[in-house]
This record gives C-alpha cells, sequence and structure tokens, in this order.
C-alpha cells in the first residue's frame, strides 16, 4: 500500500513537471552553450572607450585598442591602454582555453617594468578601477555552473531565456548570476550578479549591439555596481573581423612594447 501510494504520488508530481519541461525547446546548457559559441570570427580589432562613473557622477574616460584571435584551443585577447597619461602603455592580456581550464591574463604595468601574471587569488579584483573584476574579462565555461532556465522574457523587444548559474566551485566570488540570452542572437543582453554571501552585487546591461561582417557584436554595455555605487561603461568602435592580425600580437614581448 505504501509502495502504491509513493508511485502514484511520484507519477503525479512528472504530470506536473512535464510540461514546464516541455515548455522549452533547449536545455539551460545548450543555451548557455550556444552563447559561449557564438562566432566571433578569425579575429578582432576595435577601438575601445571605458569611462568610470562615481557615486558624484564624476567621470574618468580611458581610451583602449584591443584585438582578439582564435587560435582554436585558445582564443587570446590584448589591450592597449592610449590615454589619459596615467595609465598609457598599460597593457592586460588573456587567454581563454576550450577544454574549461581556468584563464591565464597577465597585466603590464609601466611604473613597475614588468609583466605580471594575474593569480586566481587576484581574480576577483577590480579592473583598473572598474567594475569588471580580472575573472570577468575572461570566458567563463559553460561547465563550470550548474545551468537553469528560469522563464521567458522580453528585454528590450528581444525574446531571451532567463538563466540562473549556480557554480560547481566552492568560493567562488559569485553565489550566482542570472542572465538574459537574446534567442538566436545568443548574446547576454543582461546579467545579475550575486557576491559570495547570496547579496546583490551588480548588473551589466548592453545598450547596443549590431551585425557586424556577419557576426553580432557588443557595441555599448554598463555595469552598475550596487554595493559600490559606481558604474563602468564600455563602447567599442571601429570594429573589424578577419583582418589577419599577427599571431605575435599576443605575447609579453607585444606587451612591454606596447603600440
Amino acid at each position: 500500500m505504501k509502495t502504491t501510494k509513493l508511485f502514484f504520488t511520484a507519477l503525479l508530481s512528472l504530470f506536473f513537471i512535464i510540461p514546464a519541461i516541455a515548455q522549452y525547446d533547449m536545455t539551460a546548457l545548450e543555451v548557455v552553450e550556444a552563447a559561449y559559441n557564438r562566432p566571433t570570427g578569425e579575429d578582432m580589432t576595435a577601438d575601445l572607450e571605458m569611462i568610470l562613473i562615481n557615486r558624484q557622477g564624476d567621470r574618468r574616460v580611458r581610451e583602449i585598442k584591443q584585438y582578439g584571435k582564435d587560435f582554436g584551443d585558445i582564443e587570446k585577447t590584448i589591450m592597449f591602454f592610449l590615454t589619459p597619461a596615467d595609465v598609457r602603455n598599460t597593457s592586460f592580456m588573456n587567454w581563454s582555453y576550450i577544454d574549461g581550464r581556468d584563464d591565464d591574463q597577465w597585466i603590464y604595468l609601466p611604473a613597475l617594468r614588468r609583466v605580471r601574471r594575474i593569480s586566481g587569488d587576484s581574480k576577483s579584483d577590480y579592473f583598473m578601477g572598474s567594475d569588471f573584476t580580472y575573472d570577468d574579462l575572461g570566458d567563463r565555461h559553460p561547465h563550470e555552473d550548474e545551468h537553469t532556465i528560469l522563464r521567458m522574457e522580453e528585454i528590450d523587444g528581444v525574446e531571451s531565456y532567463v538563466i540562473e548559474s549556480i557554480p560547481k566551485e566552492k568560493d567562488y566570488m559569485y553565489s550566482r548570476t542570472v542572465t538574459w540570452v537574446a534567442k538566436g542572437k545568443w548574446i547576454a543582453l543582461k546579467r545579475e550578479f550575486y557576491d559570495d554571501r547570496g547579496e546583490y552585487l551588480k548588473t551589466l546591461r548592453v545598450k547596443e549591439y549590431d551585425n557586424i561582417q556577419g557576426y553580432w557584436t557588443v557595441l555599448h554595455s554598463e555595469m552598475e555596481n550596487d554595493q559600490r555605487q559606481h558604474r563602468t561603461v564600455m563602447q567599442f568602435k571601429n570594429v573589424e573581423y578577419d583582418t589577419g592580425v599577427s599571431d605575435n600580437m599576443f605575447t609579453e614581448r607585444m606587451m612591454t612594447r606596447g603600440l
């Protein structure tokens, strides 16, 4: 009798669960993988303007030149700070591995005259006074988190999957993130970050994107940090793909030499 009751209880639960699952044409992991694998060309060059805005509304503007290249098993990016004078010739390089290994990252600070590798303990630090951590600048592999579709929702008129991602790693800097992924375009239009205590921390919003040379490209995004009362604007201009960026661009020697 007890076994029969448990069987019908389980069957009844399944009856209500199946419709909830069936409303989505993809799993949460498939959505995240589609965003992770969104085509970005063989290589890319762009001018980047980073604007730091504090709680009083004061602005600091930094001009950056960025390059990226797909090496098959590794995606490499490098950025060179051009202005203002106090950050000129600073450079940052990131290597992301398709097999899910942690990103390798380096920064060159002219005052120290040496390239410093970013350790795992430092990846939660904020990058150059912005609201992006070093970890935010890399590519988090889909299998590093457990993903759940919370709902479908329109954002700026675009149907999007709302995905909750909880890290498998203990003591990760974020307890969870919630991401709005545009269906078909596979751009993360919005992402909420929660700190290691589960408290709301910050939100990244994409304000402008476009199809450039066949690749969906984010052109304007803003990270608003609620806890710091600080905001970082990232604006990309003169984006070009598949121009034949040299492999030698992504080296420590290039970081110290600059543009």
